[in-house]
């Protein structure tokens, strides 16, 4: 599976604006680099995120979203994770990603399921209630959101059930970038797993957003990466045998011992 992640720098508030630029990265990310599937970062169409006004802002049962992303899919013939937007529930409004198989079908809907309080969220948005696990391209994929990665049991979850690929999409700020690069690595190597990471870049309101964006492999390799915030498209191929060869020369599954765990 050849993969392509954006590092996309969205307008505060500007819906318009941001689905527009979506699109277009969309488009040349497949242009320039024919890959299987394309990821876009987290809230991709408000910025991480608007107070005022946000129900307002927010897409209307995610359905101006779902109307674009089946469209490019099926007419590009690409897999996308559709990162996640900022949508309404009806009178709830929700962080969810979307992913769609390049015949435009939607496979998968998240929720976020963890909310990041420190900055409120868990004030606006309402929280989600299941894991996201489908297939793409006869690939075990999974996808969590931004603050999802430092819930290790969430993902250790995802992987029991035979998630080969996870796709992290987020919004992380500049200042915390360390642990983000910490935890993409440790998540893929614990469990054994490519992991492909979308982050924001630009700024929204007082938050400098991070981008260092990475593919890792399940040995923790970088395959691709991009320092520093600007706005970029980064690439790379998942050897789908290396994920069955680790697994069985480093037996983590078979030797866990979950009877005495107790979380």
């Amino acid at each position: 599976m050849k993969v392509s992640s954006i590092q996309m720098d969205m307008v505060f508030s500007s819906p318009d604006e941001n689905y527009r630029k979506a699109e277009e990265l969309i488009r040349k990310a497949v242009k320039d680099n024919a890959p299987d599937t394309v990821v876009l970062p987290e809230t991709w169409n408000l910025g991480f995120f608007p107070r005022e006004n946000l129900y307002a802002l927010a897409d209307k049962e995610g359905e101006r979203t779902k109307s674009l992303l089946s469209s490019l899919s099926k007419e590009l013939s690409v897999n996308i994770v559709g990162g996640s937007v900022v949508r309404t529930d009806g009178e709830d409004v929700k962080n969810t990603s979307y992913v769609y198989s390049r015949s435009g079908e939607l496979v998968a809907s998240y929720d976020k399921t963890h909310l990041f309080s420190p900055m409120d969220e868990d004030k606006y948005f309402k929280k989600g209630d299941h894991l996201s696990l489908f297939t793409l391209d006869g690939v075990k994929c999974g996808v969590i959101i931004c603050y999802d990665i430092r819930f290790p049991e969430l993902v250790r979850t995802m992987a029991l059930k035979g998630m080969d690929v996870l796709f992290v999409v987020s919004q992380w700020p500049k200042v915390r970038i360390p642990h983000l690069m910490t935890l993409t690595r440790t998540r893929a190597v614990e469990n054994q797993m490519y992991l492909v990471l979308s982050n924001s870049a630009g700024r929204a309101g007082e938050t400098q957003y991070g981008g260092s964006s990475i593919i890792l492999s399940p040995w923790g390799e970088v395959l691709a990466s991009l320092e520093g915030e600007k706005e970029y498209i980064i690439t790379a191929t998942l050897d789908m045998s290396v994920v069955s060869d680790i697994r069985n020369s480093i037996n983590v599954f078979s030797d866990r011992r979950p009877e005495l765990y107790n979380i």
